[in-house]
């Protein structure tokens, strides 16, 4: 097995995974795979420090593992990082499993190291983990069978992003043969043997069924993670080919023209694609093409944004802020800042004068002796009502902005004035006719939204 020092160097050039000047983080727990990744790393002359994990889950075990890699980053005279974790309390805070703990702990800390050699080291860092074919061929069958689409059956990737993934090409056994030849010691993790884990139980119970029936399934598989790679690619392409015709930016929302997307073939592939990215769920795509069909001001919720029918629009756009602003504007004040922009405060005598009418409804003249400060600026709620300027009769916000045929998204970005309970302004809607000037109105309050064209 020299040989696979050559592969490794030729797999490394035809990824194009390591650059001359760039340094290595090897993730090293100290069993085969990782091993093996040391002696090679070390036989083809790259630049790399040791990083080990002791996530305290298997007692002296552990701490055999830790002492096993310090021992280790000794004999190649590297550097090593230790970092020991309290993975079970981590997993209970989170309300997640062992491993998916045990997963975002090490990247989290990979990471932050990785960041802090990159300042030290004035170069690139890659971390770098033993991942191999079988691991690879494993993951495959968990996506597939999970659902989690072409990308999850493409596998792993040699490159992505920092992380660099160099013993793909090779399998366990290849690992294992290189270990013995040239007498590279390493240690065993005993919980690889236990099948409660998902992982385990595929490699030890699945896997070897499966090769019974098919002898080269697992050749076959190997050979498939390359074809499906490829095909991804070609996916993304056409994926983001109709994103291009079919999505319309408009602030923070996504505006998708109902008759375009209705033609687009396959529809539910797209659709979902599109829409994946806000948080929606491949079960929530029927509803997602159900409001196609669907009257205007139906929608659907993902735990971050809404897909709403608005006339002849799809509008994707983030779920509003669950806490309520809440800005006291006091006497004297001229500009207030808040979530929907600035407002420009300004007072001025009319005595006399023939009442103002504001050019725009992002501007409101009222009678400043009728109003007492401090004001309040807030997003409006149900049950708000107001007497809209020119009308005797109070009405309420959620039946005026029906009549001023607002969508859902408008209707959740409206802020309001109020004083004493009662509302001065629907802010670049409208003002209440009880503050309005007259001629009778010795000084006008003159609020303006800053950003608005006066």
């Amino acid at each position: 097995m020299d040989d696979l020092l050559q592969l490794f160097k030729k797999n490394a050039e035809k990824e194009n995974l390591f650059h001359p000047h760039g340094f290595l983080l090897l993730a090293v727990s100290g069993g085969v795979d990782s091993v093996v990744l040391c002696e090679l790393c070390y036989l083809a002359k790259l630049r790399f420090i040791i990083a080990h994990c002791n996530f305290q889950l298997r007692g002296e075990e552990s701490e055999r593992d830790e002492h096993f890699v310090k021992g280790l980053a000794e004999q190649y005279e590297k550097e090593i990082f230790l970092k020991r974790f309290n993975t079970e309390a981590y997993a209970l805070q989170n309300r997640t499993s062992i491993q998916v703990a045990a997963r975002e702990l090490r990247y989290e800390w990979f990471y932050e190291l990785a960041a802090e050699l990159e300042i030290r080291e004035r170069t690139s860092v890659h971390i770098v983990t033993a991942h191999h074919a079988d691991d690879n061929i494993e993951t495959v069958l968990m996506n597939f069978f999970k659902g989690t689409g072409i990308a999850g059956i493409s596998g792993m990737l040699p490159q992505a992003g920092k992380i660099v993934r160099p013993l793909l090409f090779a399998g366990k056994q290849d690992l294992i043969a290189f270990a013995k030849q040239r007498q590279v010691s390493f240690v065993k993790d005993s919980s690889n043997d236990l099948d409660k884990y998902s992982r385990n139980y595929l490699r030890h119970r699945v896997l070897p069924v499966i090769q019974e029936i098919y002898p080269s399934a697992r050749e076959n598989i190997i050979a498939n993670i390359d074809r499906f790679r490829e095909i991804e690619l070609l996916y993304v392409q056409s994926i983001t080919a109709h994103k291009k015709k079919l999505l319309e930016e408009r602030g923070s929302e996504v505006f998708i023209p109902v008759l375009k997307l209705s033609k687009v073939i396959p529809l539910k592939t797209v659709f979902f694609e599109i829409i994946k990215v806000y948080g929606f769920t491949p079960k929530q795509t029927n509803d997602a093409i159900a409001l196609l069909r669907a009257a205007t001001g139906k929608f659907i919720l993902s735990p971050t944004h809404r897909i709403l029918r608005n006339r002849n629009w799809l509008v994707i756009s983030p779920l509003p802020l669950t806490d309520t602003q809440v800005i006291l504007i006091r006497e004297g004040e001229t500009e207030v800042a808040f979530e929907g922009g600035h407002l420009k405060i300004t007072t001025r005598e009319v005595r006399g004068e023939k009442p103002e009418l504001a050019a725009s409804p992002a501007i409101a003249y009222l009678d400043l002796k009728r109003i007492e400060f401090p004001l309040m600026l807030r997003k409006w709620k149900t049950g708000d009502y107001f007497y809209p300027l020119g009308m005797q009769k109070k009405k309420k916000l959620s039946r005026f902005f029906i009549d001023q045929k607002l969508s859902l998204t408008e209707k959740e970005n409206v802020w309001v004035i109020e004083m004493d309970k009662k509302i001065l302004w629907v802010v670049n809607e409208r003002i209440d006719d009880r503050f309005k000037v007259l001629p009778s109105t010795g000084t006008m309050l003159k609020i303006a939204l800053k950003s608005a064209q006066i």
